[in-house]
């Protein structure tokens, strides 16, 4: 599978510490997943004190990551 980051998701990573190994193991094996507009989906995990939500989509043999965050309160 082929990941592709939007700029976006680039930036979203960056500002709030998440790597791309956290976002492959959310999107992989996620604890809950959202089906939500234009096709995409959400996934949910938990590593260590974050919790992570990934906004992708799946187009042909590829991953787009929307977007990325941290749900930790």
């Amino acid at each position: 599978m082929i990941y592709y980051y939007s700029r976006h998701a680039k930036r979203q990573m960056k500002w709030r510490q998440i790597s791309e190994e956290e976002v492959k193991i959310t999107v992989t094996s996620p604890d809950h997943l959202q089906e939500t507009i234009k096709e995409r989906r959400n996934a949910l995990k938990k590593i260590g004190e974050k919790l992570i939500k990934v906004t992708y989509r799946l187009e042909d043999e590829q991953m787009v990551i929307v977007t990325i965050i941290d749900k930790r309160q």
